[in-house]
């Protein structure tokens, strides 16, 4: 081989390796997507969202700064909040060589997976919660109107103002309302800017002062301020600041519509002197069905009621109930308070009139407090009598009267009182008792306390025993088999007097059991506690 052919390798071999040289230095600094080899760590990185292949990245912060990019991209214009679904993986690996994605290219392809996953926007809201019910509004503004609608149904001069405060009863950020007069508001305005704070016995004098009133004698009826006093929420209001998507915020009129509405609401009457089911029906805009079905104990319209009784009613309540107090001036007919004479030689059911009552006349100021609709309590603060009433005088027993109970335990019902269309041979049509079929033998007891005034045969009753009581009233058992007690035997109630038995004129082994007032059979059944 010649010099010359040798000398002109090597250049072609000096020529090769700097052009290789060249190319890779060019690669290095003009191709970035691809990765170096680093020898023991991670170097290009697998990125997925929601499972789908994102592309690959250089690095996890280049992860991170695609995907704060794409959820900036979704953001709603109006800065607030967009709730999608985003599950981010990222899986590094070590390689001797590869190819990554720029970061805008995976912010682009991560904002259409967003996209596809975004579920609605979060908007600032404010909760309400009234008690038990709760509904989102979009605004402050739409709170304000919704209490201020609340108030101004009882407020037709709009007296007063509601603003909102802390809470302090709650360790977190609670607003609730509060009313006041606009003349308070406008009071309190005007002492802070002209005044100085007081303090001290001066403090006290001046509230002493603020807060002396005329004395009723001293005042005429024109002296007093009619109208509407003071008012408040009746039902506890909590408001908290939120986040919530479109189809959870309900609009103000519907807000209005569903919080001031009168809703039909159970609550517990107690039955007063006087009542009746139909009464207590009207009373409430009820008819006695409607009573009857929503009280179990009332089996049908002919139960009876007693005075302290619990019957469940429905009256109309909206959800957020108004508490206010008006100061109102009327003229009205008044009754005297009924007043009694005490008899103690007396039952409690006598009574008699000793004085018939007369309406009075009389002019009044009174504070009226309302809740709602319905009044809770009135509050005279001026009255003049035009003329007196005459009270209703009444002389009453002060004796509870005796009770009367069954005087057989069990037994079957098998005739009751009153007209009968098949009695038997000898026995009169109308019965004046009750009959209960029970064996021979079975103990019979005296339903009530008192003497006994018969013991013995008794014709068609056969063995029989007459009772007499304190009331006056008297009790007979009749059809015995065996008398255990004797006349003019005094006996207490619940003691055992006789045996049931078939005697006289009788069907079969039963009690006839009578109870007599004013010497005149009654319906045993009205009278058995």
């Amino acid at each position: 081989m010649s010099l010359g052919n040798t000398v002109f390798r090597n250049k072609i071999k000096i020529w090769f390796l700097h052009s290789a040289l060249v190319v890779i230095v060019v690669w290095i600094l003009f191709m970035p997507s691809l990765v170096k080899f680093e020898k023991g760590g991670d170097n290009i990185f697998t990125v997925t969202l929601n499972n789908v292949l994102v592309g690959t990245a250089g690095s996890k912060d280049e992860a991170y700064e695609a995907y704060r990019n794409a959820r900036r991209a979704i953001a709603s214009d109006d800065g607030e909040l967009t709730l999608a679904r985003g599950d981010l993986e990222i899986k590094g690996d070590n390689v001797l060589w590869g190819e990554v994605d720029s970061v805008s290219a995976m912010s682009k392809t991560m904002t259409k997976i967003l996209s596809t996953n975004e579920r609605s926007t979060l908007n600032r809201a404010y909760s309400i919660k009234i008690n038990e019910y709760a509904v989102n509004l979009a605004s402050i503004d739409d709170v304000m109107g919704l209490l201020s609608t609340a108030l101004s149904k009882f407020d037709e001069k709009n007296l007063f103002d509601v603003n909102l405060v802390l809470d302090s009863e709650r360790e977190v950020n609670v607003l609730t309302p509060q009313v006041q007069s606009r003349e308070e508001i406008k009071k309190e305005k005007e002492i802070e800017k002209t005044s100085m704070p007081q303090a001290g016995f001066q403090a006290e004098l001046t509230q002493i002062v603020n807060d002396a009133k005329p004395l009723a004698y001293d005042r005429d009826f024109s002296d007093y301020e009619l109208g509407l006093m003071s008012m408040d929420f009746a039902d506890k209001v909590e408001i908290v600041e939120s986040y919530l998507p479109d189809s959870e915020i309900t609009s103000l009129d519907a807000a209005i519509d569903d919080v001031t509405k009168d809703k039909e609401t159970n609550q517990i009457y107690e039955v007063q002197s006087g009542d009746t089911l139909g009464s207590i029906a009207l009373k409430f805009g009820l008819t006695v069905d409607d009573l009857v079905n929503m009280n179990e104990t009332l089996e049908n319209e002919r139960t009876m009621i007693r005075v302290q009784d619990n019957l469940i009613v429905t009256v109309p309540e909206p959800e957020l109930s108004v508490v206010y107090t008006l100061q109102e001036y009327y003229e009205e007919d008044y009754e005297a308070e009924v007043q009694y004479v005490d008899n103690d030689s007396w039952y409690t059911t006598q009574s008699k009139v000793l004085q018939e009552p007369s309406a009075g006349h009389r002019k009044v100021v009174a504070l009226v407090t309302y809740t709602d609709n319905s009044e809770n309590s009135r509050e005279i603060q001026k009255e003049e009598v035009t003329y007196q009433a005459v009270p209703k005088i009444v002389e009453r027993g002060t004796i509870v009267p005796p009770t009367y109970i069954k005087p057989i335990s069990g037994g079957r019902l098998t005739s009751g009182f009153g007209r009968r269309a098949r009695p038997t041979k000898g026995a009169s049509s109308y019965h004046k008792g009750v009959d209960w079929a029970t064996p021979v033998g079975t103990s019979v007891v005296a339903s009530s306390t008192g003497v006994v005034t018969r013991a013995g045969w008794g014709s068609g009753y056969g063995y029989c025993v007459y009772i007499r009581h304190p009331d006056g009233r008297e009790t007979r058992y009749g059809h015995l088999s065996k008398v255990l007690v004797s006349v003019g035997q005094s006996v207490s109630q619940g003691q055992r007097i006789a045996l049931s038995g078939n005697t006289g004129v009788s069907t079969g082994p039963h009690l006839h059991f009578e109870i007599l007032v004013g010497g005149s059979q009654v319906n045993p059944l009205n009278y058995l506690n």
